[in-house]
């Protein structure tokens, strides 16, 4: 346990470890992948796939060792119970920082399929990472705004389109599909600036989510929802490297998706987007009941410890 070092030289220690990790599981995972492109058999996909999964929980199992490590983390995670390895899950949680990530693999990694994530078409150049992310099936999306679709009509559509054959991957092995709802990380000034209605959240955005299920078609029948409450005042990812992140706590609900969200146009029908943003907006405002509720609990708790002290 390393975690009595001074915090840069334990952040700089902890970033180091997990570089060298990343370049010694990348390097594998590439060269599997050049044999998955040589041989375009069916068996032969399926094969290389798993091992390019078995590659990445390693890494994840890797990085989670260098976590314990250099760090001293009070983790109190509740809600895994019930979990399967061989399902599929569509995963979300509130986003505060990129510690949120970190923390999300350390929890489900080999107890869910591997984790995910629908990522902006630029990350694909981002160095080793891009490449890795590429090779495991991570769907990269370019989504269009609002403002484009008018100018270009003709692009209509083409981020469903894009979506479901992204998704066509997934249906070979079971994988859990990953989305942050709130679209970005919270801060109070983005809380203030959207006009928030909910104390701890961001506003959810329900059109990616909306896109995964169509394009699934039914096949993601459980959403785990994931509530991460940091208890220190520092949560970023380098605070984490630091060992300025220390209590966390975690509560996982999983919940049934209603088989009709996998049938409706979330964008030409009014009345189903309707019916979708209520379901979404209900699940939020548990979570911000939920928030308050685990900061009452982590508070009373070290209280009791003061108290009894």
């Amino acid at each position: 346990m390393l975690s009595f070092l001074p915090g840069p030289i334990k952040g700089a220690l902890a970033f180091l470890l997990m570089a060298t990790n990343t370049v010694l599981c990348v390097l594998p995972l590439l060269l599997i992948t050049l044999f998955k492109l040589i041989l375009p058999l069916a068996f032969w996909q399926r094969w290389t796939s798993a091992v390019l999964i078995v590659i990445a929980e390693t890494w994840i199992a890797n990085n989670n060792a260098i976590l314990a490590l250099t760090q001293k983390l009070e983790l109190d995670v509740r809600g895994l119970d019930g979990l399967h390895y061989h399902g599929w899950y569509f995963v979300t949680s509130n986003h505060q920082s990129w510690s949120d990530i970190l923390i999300l693999q350390k929890i489900f990694n080999r107890k869910i399929p591997f984790l995910k994530f629908f990522l902006k078409q630029e990350l694909i150049w981002v160095p080793l990472m891009g490449a890795a992310w590429w090779a495991l099936d991570f769907p990269f999306m370019k989504r269009h705004s609002k403002e484009f679709l008018e100018k270009h009509p003709e692009m209509k559509g083409k981020d469903l389109e894009t979506t479901r054959k992204a998704c066509e991957k997934f249906r070979e092995l079971p994988v859990s599909v990953m989305n942050f709802l709130e679209g970005t990380r919270y801060t109070k000034q983005k809380h203030d600036q959207q006009q928030s209605p909910y104390n701890y959240l961001l506003k959810p955005k329900s059109g990616g989510i909306a896109f995964v299920l169509s394009a699934m078609g039914g096949q993601l029948r459980s959403l785990l929802d994931v509530t991460i409450v940091y208890h220190d005042k520092a949560n970023g990812f380098w605070d984490l490297m630091c060992g300025r992140v220390r209590r966390i706590s975690v509560r996982v609900v999983e919940r049934s998706i209603p088989a009709e969200f996998a049938q409706g146009d979330y964008e030409e029908d009014a009345e189903f987007r309707a019916r979708f943003q209520s379901w979404v907006n209900e699940i939020w405002q548990e979570k911000d009941v939920l928030i308050a509720a685990m900061k009452q609990e982590a508070a009373a708790s070290v209280q009791v410890t003061l108290t009894g002290s």
